[in-house]
């Protein structure tokens, strides 16, 4: 391991989560066209928050649901102070991130290899016993606009059990 190469077995922590509120916008995305789609989530979700005066609440996040093939059904949004309550132009909604245990890691490097952090937690629910959520989130602690190196980016990947 050198002093540039990142870790690649990350600290994975089971966790109790707290049902958050959020503001989302959902789609089903073909995976080489999510960039776009959470550009124009993220912007649309800021802005249908700030109309309703519901203060964001935490990191931009983006919610799997089901595996990934070549496309994925995903919401892409903020976590808020209050609930949401949709019904503004441009499709964002009130939802929530679930209640429930769930194993976390912290991803650091580019986002094309978030696949070796999943399956460091896949490997991890095997071994303790317990089945993998239908769906999983991550939480992007890093602005790329404001940290161009792809090799320190921060990704939150929560996992909940099944």
């Amino acid at each position: 391991m050198t002093e540039t190469t990142p870790e690649k077995t990350p600290d994975i922590k089971s966790t109790q989560l707290q049902e958050l509120s959020t503001a989302v916008l959902r789609e089903t995305v073909p995976m080489n066209e999510l960039t776009e789609f959470f550009g124009r989530a993220f912007g649309a979700v800021m802005s249908a928050a700030e109309q309703q005066h519901v203060p964001l609440a935490g990191p931009p996040f983006a919610l799997y649901r089901g595996m990934p093939t070549d496309v994925i059904d995903v919401e892409a949004g903020f976590p808020v102070a209050e609930p949401f309550s949709g019904g503004v132009d441009g499709g964002v909604t009130g939802g929530s991130l679930p209640a429930g245990q769930a194993f976390e890691a912290m991803h650091v490097g580019p986002y094309d290899t978030l696949a070796e952090t999943y399956e460091a937690i896949m490997g991890k629910m095997q071994a303790e016993g317990v089945t993998p959520g239908s769906s999983m989130w991550e939480y992007y602690l890093s602005d790329p606009a404001a940290e161009p190196d792809p090799a320190m980016w921060k990704t939150l990947v929560v996992w909940p059990v099944g």
